[in-house]
């Protein structure tokens, strides 16, 4: 039985990996990427892709870490998705774009420099992350990372 479910409900099914497609919004504070992380662990969970949780995790506590921490607004985003055999985290925070270009360039470096373990969690899972395009709705910043089933099954095993 589900944690929450009552006397006439009925038992709790794990959905299917396929299934995955969550979204959720958060205060960009403190607290934030310790929700995320519980939240990316009962989704996977629930969607039979335990083996996939450590990189996953570790995925959307670094996004949404430098997304609060870089951000001038009060909220960000997290998408959750499982596509073509890989999981698709993306966080939106929101940062405006800078107008003058080299501030543009240093805002998107710092960011980068930011996000160094994220990228040897997705290059170990052999996947591919990045910071949005150059226009996103409102001005703000879009980073997204991808992780292959197959590549973030083998993350804590290191096996090539």
């Amino acid at each position: 039985m589900s944690p929450t479910s009552g006397k006439g409900d009925a038992p709790f099914v794990a959905s299917r990996p396929e299934d995955l497609c969550y979204s959720f919004t958060l205060p960009a504070a403190p607290r934030s990427p310790g929700v995320a992380r519980a939240t990316t662990r009962a989704v996977l969970r629930a969607h039979r892709l335990d083996d996939v949780a450590e990189p996953v995790v570790q995925v959307v506590s670094e996004l949404t870490t430098c997304a609060y921490r870089l951000s001038l607004t009060k909220e960000m985003y997290v998408s959750l998705r499982y596509r073509d055999a890989a999981l698709r985290v993306t966080v939106y925070d929101g940062h405006p774009r800078h107008t003058h270009a080299r501030l543009g360039a240093l805002c998107v470096l710092n960011r980068r420099a930011t996000l160094r373990l994220l990228d040897e969690v997705v290059r170990a899972c052999r996947g591919d992350w990045g910071i949005g395009g150059a226009r996103e709705p409102g001005g703000g910043t879009r980073m997204w990372a991808v992780l292959p089933r197959a590549g973030a099954m083998n993350y804590l095993g290191g096996q090539d």
